[in-house]
Order: structure tokens, then sequence, then C-alpha cells
């Protein structure tokens, strides 16, 4: 399947979804690899979303769970949550969520990612993105030890958190999608010809490939996870703006 072909398929698929759950969704774009710029020939799509319920059901005593999952296949990933679990992961500044607003691939908007950006800015939090990306780095990470051979794409799952939370660090703004625009910020450029190689396996070769392990690489992430860590210790928390504005920004979505 390729972009183009996704770009007509998803929002067919978005429709059903919208008659089968008695759901609107509001906004869906791509995640993963391919809107990070790393795709294998033969990656997946992931397809996320966020959609709104009837306002009623909103005040049901058993609610409704609040993601949608499409069974996964060879071709895609597609799931998606209910507006009020997005904001209240947006006060949490979860990277997820900001990532999905900022994707150079779009497949569905009702205007609602205009609606929402003034809160994705309100409720930033560099700590918070700074801590969930750290953390995603050292969960990441784990895959990468306990065999003589490594996939590509797992170097990229543990580098991509890193370099955006050097890009937190040092600039101070929301680090961008693409990885190539990443890389050439923040990687030191000691590191960039290892990194280049692995770049090039990845979007040539097979997404299960294999191959050993590159020490240079081994040891920076070993050293970014350390000091990263240290420094997540003495940042101070953010104020928290509230939930007035969430809430009614909730309440006029919903009706």
């Amino acid at each position: 399947m390729t972009q183009e072909e996704m770009l007509r398929l998803v929002p067919e698929t978005l429709r059903k979804i919208e008659s089968e759950y008695n759901v609107k969704v509001l906004y869906a774009a791509e995640s993963g690899s391919r809107a990070w710029g790393f795709a294998s020939p033969d990656s997946d799509f992931d397809v996320r979303f966020v959609y709104c319920r009837l306002e009623d059901s909103y005040l049901l005593l058993e609610q409704p769970r609040d993601v949608i999952e499409l069974p996964i296949d060879d071709t895609w990933d597609v799931s998606g949550w209910d507006l009020q679990k997005a904001l209240r992961l947006l006060a949490k500044s979860n990277p997820s969520l900001y990532e999905w607003f900022r994707s150079p691939i779009c497949y569905w908007d009702t205007g609602f990612s205009g609606r929402i950006r003034p809160l994705l800015e309100r409720y930033y939090s560099a700590r918070h993105l700074f801590y969930h990306y750290i953390s995603m780095a050292g969960n990441n990470a784990r895959t990468l030890s306990g065999s003589e051979t490594v996939k590509p794409k797992s170097y990229f799952y543990v580098l991509r958190p890193l370099l955006a939370c050097r890009w937190i660090r040092e600039l101070g703004t929301l680090p961008p999608i693409p990885f190539a625009e990443l890389a050439e910020a923040v990687l030191p450029d000691t590191l960039r010809p290892e990194i280049d190689r692995l770049l090039e396996l990845k979007i040539s070769g097979a997404e299960g490939m294999r191959i050993p392990h590159v020490p240079k690489i081994d040891h920076f992430l070993d050293a970014e996870l350390g000091a990263l860590s240290d420094m997540l210790k003495t940042w101070p928390e953010d104020a928290f703006p509230g939930w007035e504005e969430l809430d009614r920004f909730f309440r006029e979505e919903i009706r």
C-alpha cells in the first residue's frame, strides 16, 4: 500500500468508524516511523485519530471504552482516543498527542487542529514532555540488550526520544517530528557517520532485519540516558494551568 492510496483509504475507513461506533472523528494523522521519516519498505501505517461521542453518552454511569482500535494487520494499525481521554493526556503534555497534531501526514481534519492548538501551547510543559521522552527511551533501550544482534529500528526508537530530550534541553521548544530535523540540530557530529549508515539500512532494509551492535551508538545511548535522567532529578515542576480551560473546550466540542 502506498501513501497516496492511504490518503484515499483512511478517510473511507474513518467514515465507517463514525457509522459503526456512532462517533464523530475530529482529526486523524500518521504516527510512527512514516511520520518520523525512517520507514522501511514494508513498514505498516500507524493511523491515529481523536473522536467524540454524543453529548448524552458522557453522562452515563457505565462509560464505554475511551479507545477505538481496529484489528492490526500487515498494512496498518488504526486506533483513536476519545476526546475526554485526549484532553486528560494533553494536561500531562503527552508526547503522542503532541506528535499527532504536528504530524506531516494528516488524513482528516474538521478544523479541530486549529481549535485545539491554543490548548496545546497553553498546557505544554517542557518538564513533562522531557519526562515522557526519557521514559520512552529507557523502556525501548531494554530491547537492545541480551542479544548479539539488534533491529535497526530498535536503535531509532531509543535515539529519537533521546534527541527530542536534547532538543527540549538546548532549544526549549517542542521538538520537530521528522528525525532528520532532530539529528541536524542536536546529534553530535562525531556520531553522524554511524547514524547515517544506520538510517540507510533502516530505510532500505526489511522491518525485521537484524544487524550486529554498533558499539559507538551503544555507548552514546547509555551515556545520554544517564545524563538526561540525572538532569530530570533537579528539574522543578511546572505550574499547572488548571482544568477550567480544558473543561470549557470539552463542553463546547461535544455540543
